[in-house]
């Protein structure tokens, strides 16, 4: 961004100087930390008219993308607690930069929790073992049975969860074919996620829904020697 546009954006900060105490300039800026993924409401878009007595959005709206900017730089920047004040130029009135180091650094950490809570880590595939399942009188084709064991590296601590599910001869050979053609049309690294999206689909055509993440050939190599291993057996 220009030092021009620059100067245009930090000149809408003494807006903020219209509200009447600490507390109301606290409140905008969690309310806009609060819609960081949704955007305003029209409830919230007229409180803050009421609090900084403005009479419509064309006077707010630029106040709100400098705000937004500073937020998301105290949040996702590497800026210390200590360094938030100079993410302000000179030209910001030395009283409205204490007052909005003083809140950023407020809820600098509890926000960066916020942000941790939104990233989803897919557990991944640490174990497969499988074995032919019983014949029943119900049960006129042959069958096997996967044992999957998935780990979260968001929780080590935690035990991995067990899913096991019953795969039939139809279902893998269409598996086998997929991921053979995965195999000879994708580069490496789209394999692994095409693997990964494969084998999610299959999961839900097989009503279980584990969200695996698989990468790297060892893990894919193992999956492909499982399932020719469950082809063959089935197929005898």
């Amino acid at each position: 961004m220009g030092d021009g546009n620059n100067h245009s954006m930090w000149g809408h900060l003494p807006l903020l100087v219209r509200a009447s105490s600490k507390e109301s300039v606290e409140y905008i800026l969690q309310a806009l930390w609060r819609t960081r993924l949704t955007g305003l409401d029209a409830t919230d878009r007229r409180i803050f008219r009421d609090i900084l007595q403005l009479s419509n959005d064309s006077d707010l709206d630029p106040l709100l993308v400098c705000l937004r900017v500073l937020i998301r730089r105290c949040v996702y920047d590497n800026v210390n607690k200590d360094e938030i004040q100079k993410l302000f130029p000179a030209e910001v009135l030395p009283e409205l930069q204490r007052l909005l180091t003083l809140l950023l650094q407020k809820f600098q950490r509890e926000w960066r929790q916020d942000i941790s809570k939104d990233q989803i880590i897919l557990p991944r595939l640490k174990s497969m073992t499988w074995n032919m399942a019983n014949q029943s009188v119900e049960q006129t084709e042959p069958a096997a049975v996967m044992n999957l064991q998935l780990q979260s590296d968001a929780q080590p601590d935690v035990g991995g969860r067990g899913v096991k599910f019953l795969l039939a001869k139809d279902t893998m050979e269409m598996m086998l074919k997929s991921m053979y053609s995965i195999r000879d049309q994708l580069s490496e690294p789209v394999s692994a996620i095409a693997f990964c999206l494969l084998f999610i689909f299959m999961s839900n055509a097989l009503s279980f829904k584990p969200l695996l993440l698989m990468s790297g050939r060892n893990t894919r190599q193992t999956l492909t020697s499982g399932l020719m291993w469950f082809s063959s057996n089935i197929t005898r």
